[in-house]
């Protein structure tokens, strides 16, 4: 599967009552030489008390954060496997409840939790320069950097897996380390690209990262609610929220959740 480009390989637990999702296993299907390839891989069960219970591991294996783009397919996936049937849906993913709306077959909206630990306009050190930056948490870290605080350099030639992967592991936010979302405002759209931790390289869209991006636009650069993303794929993403002051909440991430292909492979 993939949503805006982010893409996925998705198991369903109750057809494979078996499966064993090491972190060997894990990094071999997501290889894009040697296995199916994929930024992640996404699990889906039926669970008491909710709709069904998702599982997101990133493509190195690590888990415990929170994959925006992954939740999207996730809710197509479940749908697709009859775990619901209505527009709306309820499921838990890494200990926390969350809600999603089916829009259409393959438009699907994902609501996130309140972001944490906003940080606006910080001085970054990096490579003997000060950058302006801000960091947010959308249930996974991210920190937003205008590419223009690079020089002028334009955003589609811009290093994003050099200077990324640097940025991914500043000493500012160790030990976990950060995704890194670069950025640039066009007539109001906002257009991204993301270093993404876990899969350790950049991809074509990041949800939490887009929603990042959206709040950060806003709150800095007074883009209008709701934000249009447009990611390294040419996807349209839509981010919504309410904010009353300095709080952000009932915030959704919208845009294409597709099946590409289904296929068996053995573990």
């Amino acid at each position: 599967m993939n949503g805006a480009g982010n893409d996925f390989i998705a198991f369903d637990r109750d057809e494979n009552p078996d499966l064993v999702l090491t972190a060997e296993f894990i990094q071999k299907i997501c290889n894009r030489y040697f296995g199916v390839g994929a930024d992640g891989i996404i699990t889906v069960a039926k669970a008491q008390g909710t709709d069904f219970a998702m599982e997101y591991f990133n493509a190195d294996g690590s888990t415990g954060s929170l994959c925006g783009n992954g939740a999207r397919c996730a809710i197509r996936f479940a749908r697709e496997k009859k775990k619901f049937s209505a527009s709306k849906v309820k499921f838990v993913c890494i200990g926390e409840n969350f809600e999603g709306e089916v829009i259409s077959d393959e438009i699907i909206k994902f609501y996130l939790q309140s972001p944490t630990k906003l940080q606006l306009n910080f001085p970054l050190n990096f490579e003997g320069k000060t950058i302006n930056a801000s960091f947010i948490d959308t249930g996974s870290p991210h920190l937003v950097i205008d590419v223009a605080e690079f020089g002028d350099a334009a955003l589609s030639s811009f290093d994003v897996a050099g200077i990324g992967r640097k940025l991914r592991y500043h000493p500012m936010f160790s030990p976990g380390g950060t995704n890194v979302n670069f950025l640039t405002i066009k007539n109001t759209i906002v257009h991204l690209r993301t270093y993404e931790r876990g899969v350790e390289a950049e991809t074509l869209a990041c949800g939490t990262g887009a929603t990042a991006v959206a709040l950060i636009s806003h709150l800095n650069s007074h883009v209008n609610n709701p934000v249009t993303i447009i990611p390294t794929s040419g996807k349209q993403l839509v981010v919504d929220f309410i904010r009353d002051g300095d709080s952000i909440s009932n915030v959704s991430l919208t845009g294409p959740a597709e099946i590409n292909f289904a296929g068996e492979i053995e573990n």
